[in-house]
C-alpha cells in the first residue's frame, strides 16, 4: 500500500504497473506499455477524483469491446475478499478504477454491474459506484440495497447504508432522498443493531445525513430506537448519529442520548 499522506498520489505510475501486471495475467492481449503510458501521461496535474476517472477511461479503451467482456477481465483480478472493517484507502484501494469503471460504463448492464458492485464492495467500496443506479434505476436499486442490507456479509450491509445517504461526502448528492428519506428507512431499521462497528457508523452518518434535511422524520427514528430497549449496538449508532446535534445543544437529541445513558 502506499504511504503518500494524499490519497491523490496512490493513482500513478506505480498503480498503472500494478494493474497491467494483474490485467496481463489473465488477459494475454493487453497493451501494458500502452496502458501505462496512457494513464501516466495524464494524471501528473489531476487530483484524486479526475486520476481515478482517468484509470478507468485507460481501462475502457485498453480492455476487450464490449462492456461485460470487459468487466469479466476486471473480475478476475480482484482476488480474495476483505475480512477486515476497513475503507476505501487500504489494501483495496487499487480497486477504486474498477468501481469507477463500472459507475461510469455500466448502467445499461445493470444485471453484470450490480453483480460486479457486490464483489467489489466484499475488497474496496462501491458506495459511489452504486449511486447512479440508484438514479437511473431507482425502484430496482433500492430493492437491491434493502437485500444487502440483511445480507451475512458485512460489507454489503454497509453498502446498503452507505450507498443511500442523501448527502455523501465526495459524491453527489441523491436528491430523491434528500427531499424524502423514508424509503431508505427500512434499511436502517434492519441494521439498528448491527453486531459490526464498520457498518454501525455507516448507519450513524446515515442518520445525520437525515437529519441535516429533515429532522423531525430523524429524531422520530432515533426517539423510537431509544424507548425500545436498544442494544449496546443500537445506542452506540444513537450516539454517534446524534454528535452534531449533541454540539448544538439541541434539546431533542440531548433528551434521547440521556435516556440511552
Amino acid at each position: 500500500m502506499p504511504k503518500h499522506k494524499n490519497v491523490k498520489y496512490y493513482f500513478d505510475a506505480e498503480l498503472a504497473s500494478l494493474l497491467s501486471i494483474k490485467i496481463s495475467r489473465v488477459y494475454a492481449q493487453f497493451d501494458a506499455g500502452s496502458f501505462e503510458e496512457s494513464t501516466t501521461g495524464c494524471v501528473g496535474h489531476l487530483e484524486y477524483k479526475a486520476r481515478v476517472a482517468v484509470f478507468a477511461r485507460e481501462l475502457r479503451a485498453h480492455l476487450p469491446g464490449s462492456y461485460r467482456d470487459a468487466l469479466k477481465v476486471l473480475l478476475e483480478i480482484l482476488g480474495p475478499e476483505n475480512t477486515k472493517e476497513t475503507g476505501m484507502f487500504t489494501e483495496g484501494y487499487w480497486i477504486a478504477p474498477i468501481a469507477f469503471f463500472v459507475e461510469t460504463y455500466g448502467l445499461n448492464d445493470y444485471a453484470s454491474s450490480m453483480k460486479a458492485i457486490s464483489e467489489i464492495t466484499k475488497r474496496h467500496t462501491s458506495e459511489y459506484a452504486v449511486r447512479p443506479y440508484l438514479q437511473r434505476h431507482p425502484d430496482r436499486t433500492l430493492a437491491q440495497m434493502i437485500r444487502w442490507s440483511k445480507s451475512k456479509n458485512f460489507h454489503l450491509r454497509r453498502l446498503a447504508s452507505e450507498g443511500v445517504r442523501p448527502r455523501l461526502p465526495w459524491a453527489n448528492m441523491l436528491p430523491q432522498y434528500v427531499e424524502d428519506p423514508t424509503p431508505i428507512l427500512p434499511i436502517l431499521e434492519n441494521l439498528k443493531a448491527d453486531q459490526v462497528k464498520y457498518v454501525q457508523k455507516s448507519v450513524a452518518n446515515c442518520i445525520n445525513d437525515i437529519l441535516k434535511d429533515h429532522p423531525k422524520t430523524g429524531l422520530s427514528l432515533v426517539g423510537r430506537w431509544a424507548s425500545n430497549s436498544p442494544t449496546a449496538e443500537t445506542r452506540r449508532i444513537l450516539r454517534h448519529s446524534l454528535r452534531r446535534l449533541k454540539k448544538a445543544e439541541d434539546k431533542n437529541a440531548l433528551r434521547i442520548l440521556r435516556k440511552i445513558g
